[in-house]
């Protein structure tokens, strides 16, 4: 997994300033530098420029990059993060057709792919991706995402200058690319955050190629052009079929996913998610006579301070013990500090160049530096329940019912410590809500469906588009902050195509939340971890945990220059913190609620500060 940035500029010769332009490029580069800190690279053309920064998974002495292909009429050159699962496949294709290739690397699997098959070649990769061709025979630029948009790719516009980078902060570190915050920059802070509308980068011109994308620059035009989209139709196969097929696409897409030079490891909670993934990677390696590591993260204090709930019915210890012991797996349990917690907070801001899940990101992100000192490749069972239906508003009549999002339903609990005035300016309920319609009128849709199936399919196109699309910016952005890749089975397109159409009684067989994925799974997991109820992503119960962020909101009112106050109240904010944890409605998510609003607040105001907003 790497980072990249770049840029192209048809009305401008770069060769005329080359030594400035490269020093712009190095910039870049080393804006992006936590995403590849193993290798790097710049290349120029007269009208385009890319950089990389690498992290070596797949052939580390082969796979530098940018990486340039001649052809007769000129270079075609290849910046790109990510990997691609289907590489065997393919490459035997392109050698039937009289490629030969001088590395063992998918990257140049790809661009010969390019090079054969054109721009649409991207609809024959099995991966997590986002890429940069600069073709100079055609001046022409590709950029483009995976599927399900697992890895990011954002851009911005300023006259004919046309810039792109991984992240962000790469897109800064180009003169003339500059943080701005508008009104409807705040909007989505404040009324929808962490969440950003699709396409948004939040400051003001940024933006990110959506997934399933490409973007192509010629002529000093740039076209947008979908490769790839869900289709609803009926589906045919028989319980039978479907538990069948959906059993060979999960297993093979994890198996797909542990390719790699480098050792693997897996992220293992104890729910059946992980402890799938978990099962198949330990099977697939005690064949090659090896044992699997598996990490599991709690919070110190949580044996003593969890307190049960709907959401969070119970810890994760025990089962990932037992899961552990029954894969036999080299297990390492990790635990964060409050203290650790709260210093963290700041530096997932720093991660996401945005204000993100609070503390649910700093957590991750701590854990992620942690793995990353023993293995440089995870995978995790993020995004089954967006696709299987594991969330309790996929069994809620009330989200069934909201025009509003069902993860932020309530708008007032994000409102508790904003002025009267910034809430009427904002039209926070309003905001949301419309994002929210917006997004439902784009569903596929399935002729003859009937309403309550036909609201159910929104509510899982709700799940793909947005919930899930921040889960994955929290994993991308924790996991390479500290560069670690983080891999995501289950965001395989085959298995989201698949299920979208699979009807809601075989996804909830038996009655049960993501019941066709425990049927898959019987007789990998033992009886326990099989029969689990959800159980998120642990949060701190610790108080001491409420009084750090306490003492820190103080500070921040008392500093005349904090930029987030321009925003807040003072008394509501001194009410506020008399007793936060009574302000228990979550405001996103199930488990964001009154301290999560804190550090939320908080990172608002550093990424203020720090962007000078």
């Amino acid at each position: 997994m790497c980072g990249f940035a770049g840029f192209c500029q048809p009305d401008r010769n770069f060769e005329e300033n080359k030594e400035e332009v490269f020093g712009i490029l190095n910039q870049m580069r080393r804006a992006l530098w936590r995403r590849g800190p193993d290798d790097s690279g710049v290349w120029l053309s007269p009208h385009a420029g890319l950089s990389h920064a690498r992290l070596s998974i797949i052939d580390p002495a082969g796979g530098r990059q940018p990486m340039i292909k001649e052809t007769s009429h000129g270079p075609a050159v290849i910046a790109y993060n990510g990997e691609l699962y289907n590489t065997a496949q393919l490459k035997k294709e392109l050698k039937e057709k009289g490629w030969q290739f001088a590395t063992a690397s998918d990257t140049e699997v790809i661009l010969s792919g390019y090079l054969e098959w054109g721009p649409d070649f991207v609809k024959r990769m099995n991966g997590i991706f986002a890429l940069a061709i600069a073709d100079c025979a055609r001046k022409r630029l590709l950029l483009a995402r995976d599927r399900a948009g697992v890895k990011p790719l954002f851009f911005a516009r300023r006259e004919t200058l046309f810039v792109f980078a991984s992240e962000i902060k790469g897109l800064f570190a180009h003169p003339d690319i500059t943080p701005a915050l508008d009104h409807s920059g705040l909007q989505e802070l404040f009324s929808i955050g962490p969440a950003r509308i699709p396409g948004s980068g939040v400051f003001k011109g940024i933006s990110e190629v959506l997934p399933g994308h490409m973007l192509l620059c010629e002529g000093g035009q740039i076209r947008d052009l979908c490769y790839w989209k869900l289709e609803s139709r009926p589906h045919e196969d028989s319980l039978e079929k479907t538990l069948e097929k959906t059993r060979f696409l999960v297993r093979d897409s994890i198996c797909r996913q542990m390719v790699s030079d480098v050792p693997i490891c897996t992220f293992l909670s104890g729910g059946i998610d992980s402890s799938l993934v978990s099962a198949v990677c330990a099977e697939e390696l005690k064949k090659q006579g090896q044992i699997l590591h598996t990490f599991s993260f709690d919070f110190t204090g949580n044996d003593k301070n969890f307190q049960a709930n709907a959401f969070q019915p119970s810890q994760d210890r025990p089962y990932a013990k037992i899961m552990a012991e029954h894969l036999g797996t080299c297990h390492h349990f990790l635990e964060c500090s409050s203290q650790v917690l709260s210093d963290r907070l700041f530096d997932s801001v720093r991660a996401h160049d945005l204000p993100a899940m609070a503390d649910v990101d700093a957590s991750m992100l701590h854990f992620c530096s942690i793995v990353k000192e023993s293995c440089k490749v995870a995978l995790t069972g993020e995004c089954a329940d967006e696709i299987f239906g594991g969330y309790p508003w996929f069994h809620s009549s009330d989200a069934f019912r909201s025009p509003d999002f069902p993860w932020s339903k309530d708008i007032k609990p994000r409102q508790m410590l904003l002025k009267d005035e910034v809430i009427r300016s904002l039209d926070m309920e309003n905001f949301s809500r419309q994002a929210c319609l917006d997004s439902v009128a784009r569903t596929p849709r399935l002729e003859g469906e009937a309403p309550l199936e036909r609201r159910r399919r929104e509510i899982f196109w709700l799940n793909l588009n947005w919930f899930m699309q921040t889960l994955l910016n929290r994993m991308d952005r924790a996991s390479m902050y500290s560069g670690l890749e983080a891999r995501v089975p289950f965001a395989d397109h085959r298995i989201i195509e698949y299920l979208w159409n699979v009807p809601w009684e075989m996804k909830n067989y038996g009655n049960t939340p993501k019941g066709l994925l425990r049927h898959a799974a019987d007789g990998l997991l033992p009886e326990k971890v099989l029969n689990r109820k959800k159980s998120p992503y642990p949060k701190t119960h610790d108080r001491v945990y409420e009084k750090i962020l306490a003492g820190m909101m103080k500070n921040m009112m008392e500093d005349s220059s904090a930029p987030v106050m321009r925003y807040l109240d003072k008394n509501k904010i001194r009410t506020f913190l008399e007793s936060p944890s009574d302000y228990g409605r979550p405001w996103y998510g199930q488990l964001m609620a009154g301290p999560q609003l804190m550090a939320y607040m908080l990172q608002v105001n550093f990424w203020m500060k720090e962007y000078h907003l």
